[in-house]
């Protein structure tokens, strides 16, 4: 049961907090028809579950904070899986640590992995390519994704194969932080 975690919050007073609770309600419901007990799942789950706050009376900070004692509250007795992911672990409240039975990091894929993964994507790479990939950019499995929807949407567009150096391009556009270039003349 996937928790869509925008849906989870609402801009009338109370109202988040009634369907956090509505959330687990409907879980417990769902699990007691099914035959195999279903995961409950929070995808990005650091939107929801971070830091409470200290300080502050302001109607939001109220309300993340009621909308996190709630979850702590049901997570304390709580009967079935549940999973939550995050890439901000850091920003989880303490308080919620421990009601986690198992935390698991998932590291980036070392080069040879990577590499794999290239060459499974785009088969149509040669090994040397992948490896010049896998060793340059230090990228995630979704990353690898971007690159390859780029790749297939640039080959559709143009009804051409791509070359591999549009594919570097694609990569060097993927990175966040972009290299910085020296200017010359006047600015």
């Amino acid at each position: 049961m996937k928790v869509d975690i925008s849906q989870s919050k609402s801009m009338w007073f109370g109202e988040s907090e009634k369907i956090i609770k509505r959330i687990f309600t409907n879980y417990r419901v769902y699990l007691k028809g099914c035959s195999r007990t279903p995961i409950l799942f929070f995808n990005e789950a650091d939107a929801i579950i971070s830091k409470r706050y200290e300080s502050g009376f302001s109607s939001l900070t109220q309300t993340e904070n009621a909308v996190q004692n709630i979850i702590l509250e049901e997570l304390e007795n709580f009967e079935g899986i549940f999973f939550a992911t995050t890439n901000f672990a850091k920003n989880f409240d303490p308080a919620f640590e421990r009601r986690f039975l198992f935390k698991i990091e998932f590291q980036k894929p070392d080069i040879p992995v990577k590499a794999k993964i290239w060459q499974s994507k785009l088969p149509s790479l040669s090994e040397s390519e992948c490896e010049l990939l896998a060793r340059r950019y230090d990228f995630s499995g979704g990353q690898i994704d971007n690159i390859v929807r780029k790749n297939e949407i640039y080959e559709v567009v143009n009804g051409a194969t791509i070359e591999f150096n549009k594919i570097i391009e694609f990569c060097d556009n993927e990175l966040l932080h972009k290299k910085q270039h020296k200017r010359i003349g006047y600015v």
